[in-house]
């Protein structure tokens, strides 16, 4: 049901008459109340499930799983999950979600209309007055847009692979994607008849970034929205905990995320916040060889092909039912949490705990980008590697794409190479990659992309970690910063994904340095415009890059 015609707020004792009229007296265990109306100050209703179980007739910590996702009646079983735990499972879509779509905005309304429902549900007969919070992506979102204003009666919060609006979706260090187009038409819109083949359209056409709805012939509001804000400002950070409110969020919190999530880089952003901005934040960090679903629900035991290490095959998703049985219930902590950072070392079979992300390494790994090798030595003669970008040549894309973790060989697809001498000794690399580049290019932008691989001792490929960022938005991601056509610039490399791995004696280290011109992410022809507008028109001249060899990148490592 995408359409209820009900739009008054329903009072509470109204409510109670319509729980007794949708419970359904076939199912033996459960009592599931379905398409209730929770209101709120908006005057705009929340739909919801509410899923008991029968046996279970006194007061319980209820467990409230915020979705923007409308599947149909099996949705209820993301409130059986919290019920069989001996729950109250609530399930509560955004507003306009199995409502009126006019009154859905993704990200805006989240942290008023939660504290809502946070406020009915714990007022409820079936509820002890106590709440928690659980679930991933934008669920995990939502859980930090209510944190903003925290209810007394929310106890905790688990947000699983967070998303956060602006700085991972719809764009990564301000590099938008296509998730931009498609998500809106998917969830809000409804539009089933886009185009598999519109990307590819799109990339031969040559036609501006902002024009993709009007090529698949459905206009897309949010999409247009969205690209107004190129940068990470205010609208993007309203909709997050300020450092004023991150310092009052004092619930207890356990984040979750993968190595391989697309949302990593924002999850731990988060923690990051909260722990500069509040020295006493009880935040628990869970990360491992995880991607967005398995790092907040089962593991997958053969990851992209990479066959993860037991101690690493557990479920994200009984772990946050642990954690919130040790907050609401006053249960043993998970035996996993034994500090507030928790990472699996890929390739060792353990996983590593300490206090802080500052306790994750205890040396740097300085290399060089020098004559296509990385090299621990500052260059002491100057020198650069020169890289060719024709934006007008659709045969070729510069793409970065790796389908398995492990690969026999590498395509490069028009990247440059540069790579380390084989390890004497064994090390692990433990957390995110920095790095400055130095450039001097003929154009005012371009987007940057980075790979990064451990080359194996057979000669195998290890696919690491990606960096993707705007070269004019790399020293301040709220505000745009244009490169001078001739001069040599500083590109500052940050926000890249946190990693765990053994590195074999005998293995190399490869990065590969890049340019995006392919169909899935827009494409910076460098005039200096805004990007969204530019056409193939824009291109001119080839793009020319000198990649100094002063530029780096810093890899934490550990070393015995």
């Amino acid at each position: 049901m995408r359409h209820l015609f009900l739009i008054f707020l329903l009072t509470l004792t109204s409510l109670t008459t319509v729980f007794a009229q949708q419970t359904n007296p076939a199912d033996t265990i459960y009592r599931i109340q379905d398409s209730i109306l929770i209101p709120t100050k908006s005057g705009i209703p929340i739909s919801a499930i509410i899923v008991r179980k029968k046996a279970n007739v006194q007061p319980l910590p209820a467990v409230l799983f915020y979705t923007t996702y409308y599947q149909g009646a099996g949705d209820a079983i993301l409130g059986k999950r919290s019920a069989d735990k001996d729950y109250v499972g609530i399930v509560a879509y955004a507003r306009g979600i199995r409502g009126d779509l006019k009154n859905y905005v993704p990200y805006e309304h989240e942290g008023t209309d939660i504290y809502d429902i946070i406020d009915w549900i714990s007022k409820q007969s079936w509820c002890d007055g106590k709440v928690g919070m659980l679930g991933g992506s934008y669920t995990g979102f939502s859980q930090w847009a209510t944190a903003k204003n925290i209810h007394p009666a929310l106890k905790t919060i688990v947000p699983q692979v967070a998303i956060m609006p602006g700085f991972d979706v719809p764009m990564e260090n301000n590099v938008q994607s296509n998730i931009a187009l498609n998500w809106p038409y998917q969830n809000i819109y409804k539009s089933q008849g886009i185009s598999k083949n519109l990307p590819f359209e799109w990339f031969e056409k040559g036609s501006s970034y902002k024009s993709l709805d009007s090529l698949a012939g459905i206009p897309n509001p949010m999409f247009q929205k969205w690209l107004q804000h190129p940068a990470y400002d205010a609208y993007w950070k309203s909709v997050v905990p300020t450092p004023q409110e991150y310092a009052k969020i004092n619930i207890p919190v356990l984040s979750t995320t993968g190595y391989y999530d697309g949302a990593q880089i924002s999850s731990l952003q988060y923690f990051k916040w909260h722990n500069q901005y509040n020295k006493n934040a009880n935040h628990y960090l869970v990360i491992g060889p995880y991607d967005h679903w398995s790092g907040q629900r089962k593991a997958t035991p053969n990851l992209m092909g990479y066959e993860i290490d037991n101690v690493a095959n557990i479920s994200m998703g009984d772990l946050a039912y642990e954690w919130l049985d040790y907050i609401l219930k006053n249960k043993p902590k998970p035996d996993l949490l034994k500090d507030k950072v928790n990472f699996q070392l890929m390739g060792k079979n353990e996983w590593k705990h300490v206090p802080s992300l500052n306790k994750i390494n205890n040396d740097t790994l300085k290399l060089y980008l020098n004559t296509k090798t990385l090299t621990a030595k500052k260059p002491k003669q100057k020198g650069f590697e020169i890289q060719t970008v024709d934006f007008k040549d659709r045969e070729n894309q510069n793409n970065y794409y790796t389908p398995k973790i492990i690969i026999d060989t590498l395509d490069v697809s028009g990247a440059l190479v540069f790579k380390t001498d084989p390890f004497e000794k064994e090390f692990s690399i433990n957390g995110s990659f920095l790095g400055n580049l130095y450039a001097t290019i003929n154009k005012k932008d371009m987007d940057v992309s980075l790979a990064l691989y451990e080359i194996l001792p057979n000669g195998k490929y290890f696919y690491l970690t990606r960096y993707v960022g705007r070269a004019s938005y790399a020293k301040d991601n709220a505000k745009r910063q244009l490169l001078e056509p001739g001069k040599k610039e500083s590109i500052p490399v940050n926000n890249t994904r946190f990693i765990s791995k053994q590195i074999s004696k005998g293995s190399q280290l490869l990065i590969l340095v890049n340019i995006n011109k392919h169909p899935f992410e827009i494409i910076n022809y460098g005039s200096g415009k805004e990007v969204v507008d530019e056409t193939i028109k824009d291109a001119g001249e080839p793009l020319q890059i000198k990649w100094h060899n002063d530029s780096f990148i810093k890899i934490p490592i550990w070393k015995n």
